[in-house]
C-alpha cells in the first residue's frame, strides 16, 4: 500500500503530483490555542522554493500557502489544519520523450513495477515538489515547540567540505549555498556552475543541529528519536545516508575517545563533547540534537544513459526540463522541516506519557 503519513501524535500527510493542479498536506495532532496563521509559514517556504538563483531549478513557483482548516482567529483549534499550495508553473511537454522510458537513478521503474503505471510528468509523486508540504507542515511543528531552535546548513558540495574553523552561522544567509563558511561558498559557486553548464550535477550533505531539546524527549528501543530522525531524513527525496551525532566516525574511534564524558553542572550535567548526537538510548540528553544528510547527485541530466524501455528495449536517455544541479542545496529547509516535525513529535509523546 502507499504510505503518505508521517509521525504518531503529530502527524501530516501530503498529497498531490509535481505537475498536478496543487499540492497539500493535512497536519493533525496538533494541540490547540498556538498562534499560527499563513505568515508565519511562508518565510520557510519562500526558502526553499525554486527559482531563486542559477544554482537551483528555474521553475518558477511562488509557493503561496493557504490555510483551508484548523485555524479559527489566528489560533488552532485542535482539528485537523488543512495546507494548499498551487502549482502554476508545470511544463509537462519537457517529459513526453521520457513518457515510455525509464531513467536512471530515478524512480520510474521502481512506480511501474509497483503499481502498473507511472506518472512520468516530473516524477509525479516522486519529485522533489512534494517537499514544499514538509516544509510548510514542519513550520506548524515549530509553533508546537517553541523552546527549540533549528539551524540547517550545507557542509559539503561535490566532495568538497566546508572548514569548521571558518564556521560562521551569519554566512549561511548570505550565499546561495546555505554554506557557513565564505571561503567554501566562492568554490562551490565555480564548482556547481560548472556542473550546471555541462548538464550534470552534484551531491551534497547537510548538517542539522537543534538546540533547546529538553533531555528526557524520545523513548527506548522501537520509537527511538534517533530512529525516527533517521526515517523522516531517509524519506526526503534524494537522501541516501544519514548519520546522528559523529555517525560511522564513531566506528573509527576507542571507547575514550567516543565517550560524553559528564561533570556536575548548576544545572544537571555538564558534556565534555557529543559524539552521541544530544541522544543516548534513544532519549534526548538535553545537548544539542546534530545529524547530517546525505543527498545524492540529481539524476535529472544532460548525458545521455544507457536505460531501457517500458517494453524491455534498450535506449538512451537524456533528461530534459528544469532540475537542480545541486539538489542539497534546496534540500536544506526540507532537512530542518524534518527535524521539527520528529521533534515536535517527540515532546507531545513525552508529555502524553510523563505529563
Amino acid at each position: 500500500m502507499s504510505w503518505n503519513t508521517f509521525g504518531r501524535i503529530l502527524r501530516f500527510t501530503t498529497w498531490g503530483e509535481s505537475h498536478g493542479p496543487a499540492i497539500g498536506a493535512v497536519v493533525d495532532g496538533c494541540p490547540p490555542g498556538l498562534a499560527l496563521a499563513e505568515e508565519d509559514i511562508q518565510p520557510f517556504l519562500d526558502a526553499r522554493k525554486p527559482g531563486q538563483n542559477k544554482f537551483t531549478t528555474q521553475r518558477n513557483e511562488p509557493d503561496a500557502v493557504r490555510i483551508l482548516s484548523g485555524v479559527f482567529e489566528g489560533r488552532t483549534t485542535g482539528t485537523s489544519i488543512g495546507l494548499l499550495i498551487e502549482n502554476t508553473d508545470q511544463r509537462s511537454k519537457d517529459y513526453s520523450e521520457i513518457a515510455k522510458s525509464y531513467r536512471p537513478g530515478h524512480a520510474d521503474y521502481a512506480y511501474d513495477a509497483k503499481y502498473g503505471l507511472r506518472d512520468y510528468r516530473g516524477g509525479g509523486r516522486s519529485s522533489a515538489r512534494e517537499t514544499a508540504m514538509r516544509v510548510a507542515a514542519g513550520a506548524v511543528a515549530r509553533q508546537v515547540m517553541p523552546e527549540v531552535t533549528i539551524l540547517a546548513y550545507v557542509a559539503e558540495i561535490g566532495g568538497d567540505a566546508i572548514d569548521p574553523g571558518n564556521f560562521d552561522a551569519d554566512e549561511i544567509a548570505r550565499n546561495p549555498f546555505w554554506c557557513p563558511d565564505a571561503a567554501a561558498a566562492k568554490r562551490w559557486e565555480a564548482l556547481v556552475d560548472e556542473a550546471r553548464k555541462a548538464g550534470s550535477s552534484l551531491g551534497a550533505v547537510v548538517e542539522c543541529v537543534a538546540t533547546g531539546v529538553p533531555a528526557g524527549w524520545g523513548a527506548p528501543i522501537y520509537a527511538k528519536l534517533d530512529a525516527d530522525l533517521a526515517a523522516g531524513m531517509m524519506s526526503i527525496n534524494a537522501v541516501k545516508g544519514v548519520e546522528i551525532g559523529d555517525g560511522f566516525g564513531a566506528a573509527r574511534l576507542t571507547g575514550e575517545e567516543n565517550a560524553d564524558a559528564m561533570s556536575p553542572g548548576e544545572d544537571g550535567p555538564e558534556f565534555a563533547a557529543n559524539h552521541a548526537g544530544g541522544i543516548a538510548g534513544g532519549i534526548a540528553t538535553g545537548q544539542p540534537v546534530i545529524c547530517r544528510v546525505a543527498f545524492k547527485p540529481t539524476s535529472s541530466i544532460l548525458t545521455p544513459v544507457d536505460s531501457i524501455t517500458r517494453e524491455g528495449e534498450a535506449t538512451q536517455v537524456r533528461t530534459k526540463g528544469r532540475h537542480d544541479p545541486c539538489v542539497g542545496i534546496r534540500g536544506t529547509p526540507v532537512v530542518e522541516a524534518m527535524m521539527a516535525l520528529v521533534l515536535a513529535d517527540h515532546k507531545l509523546l513525552h508529555r502524553a506519557q510523563c505529563g
